[in-house]
């Protein structure tokens, strides 16, 4: 009986990881980290020039779901994070490791993130 219970406790968890780690895998495959960096110093260089009023940056990824930034990244619609012409001057792989960024810390995602 015992070990039928943790034969069955092992295979829940093993199922639980599975899921985890199959939908931490979808989406974008550019580099979360660098688009983390790359977001903060395009706001950054934006802030300079005064085309924004804060420091700290309007969007965050937890402001919308991964189906939402699917769509903004999908359609090149950055009109909502202003500076256009910051974001005009990025590199399709800049763009791409933003978009890891905002997809895999959406408000949906596992491990939702805001931008302070």
């Amino acid at each position: 009986m015992f070990k039928k219970s943790i034969i069955t406790i092992m295979v829940f968890i093993f199922t639980i990881v599975s899921f985890s780690m199959a939908f931490a895998s979808e989406g974008p495959d550019g580099n979360k980290r660098k688009g983390k960096y790359t977001y903060r110093k395009v706001y950054k260089a934006c802030a300079a020039t005064g085309e924004v009023e804060s420091k700290t940056p309007k969007m965050s990824p937890a402001d919308k779901t991964m189906k939402q930034w699917k769509e903004i990244f999908k359609n090149k619609k950055f009109d909502e994070f202003g500076c256009k012409g910051n974001w005009a001057e990025l590199s399709d792989k800049d763009i791409l490791d933003i978009y890891s960024y905002f997809y895999h810390h959406a408000a949906d995602s596992p491990t939702p993130a805001k931008c302070q």
